[in-house]
């Protein structure tokens, strides 16, 4: 068994007599430490096994194993547990408080959990120790993106789950926020997983899932992955 399995995972949602199949039967496996790649075009279901994987939203079938527990058999208290202790979240717009400053908005994670790192170093780490004390509107979208990323992993999360990291970002800006993501795995040892619709960035992971319909179309591995100063789009 991998750190994380998915098995059968199928998720339906249903408005008035439409019933809208968002996964079905995906089943894939993520190693601990791995940098996974969940590529795929929109409404391939990606989005859908990131949010359950984040215990943000439950499966109708299925297992999702993460660490030994499986989640998709979780109540709403156990789920809010998961979430605060043991994942971190990445998304496209940032999702930050406006009248936080960096620092600030990097404590709300860290003030919830007991292990946390320090929100002023983790700040540091991905490069934002001279604007510790500016607003979101005071700093470019991927100052922003970098104030979002260093908010997910002060908790120390297990895993770290990013939904589209870069969708907002300009080229070379993109590129540096996927080295933060990329040091998280390679030198903190972290599980971190993107989805994105890129397929230039699958050679940065060590695992491609790649979906389509719905489902998992096909699993890969990089057995030397690419270092992302490597990668061109």
């Amino acid at each position: 068994m991998g750190y994380i399995d998915v098995i059968g995972e199928t998720k339906r949602y249903v408005t008035g007599e439409t019933t809208i199949v968002a996964n079905n039967e995906v089943t894939f496996s993520i190693e601990k430490g791995e940098l996974v790649v969940i590529l795929g075009a929109s409404g391939a279901g990606k989005s859908t096994v990131l949010n359950i994987l984040g215990g943000m939203d439950t499966c109708n079938k299925g297992q999702v194993i993460v660490d030994g527990k499986d989640i998709a058999g979780y109540d709403a208290r156990q789920l809010t547990t998961y979430r605060r202790y043991d994942v971190g979240f990445v998304f496209q717009f940032y999702n930050l408080v406006a009248n936080l400053t960096a620092r600030e908005n990097v404590e709300l994670a860290s003030e919830i959990v007991d292990d946390a790192a320090d929100p002023v170093q983790t700040l540091v780490d991905v490069g934002l120790g001279d604007r510790i004390d500016n607003f979101p509107a005071q700093l470019s979208g991927g100052e922003q993106q970098r104030v979002a990323i260093a908010r997910a992993v002060a908790k120390n999360p297990k895993i770290l789950l990013c939904d589209e990291p870069t969708g907002a970002l300009d080229y070379r800006t993109g590129k540096q926020v996927l080295r933060i993501l990329q040091d998280q795995c390679r030198k903190n040892g972290a599980t971190v997983v993107i989805v994105t619709h890129n397929a230039a960035i699958a050679p940065i992971a060590d695992r491609v899932i790649r979906m389509h319909d719905a489902r998992v179309q096909a699993v890969q591995t990089n057995d030397i992955p690419e270092d992302i100063e490597n990668v061109e789009w």
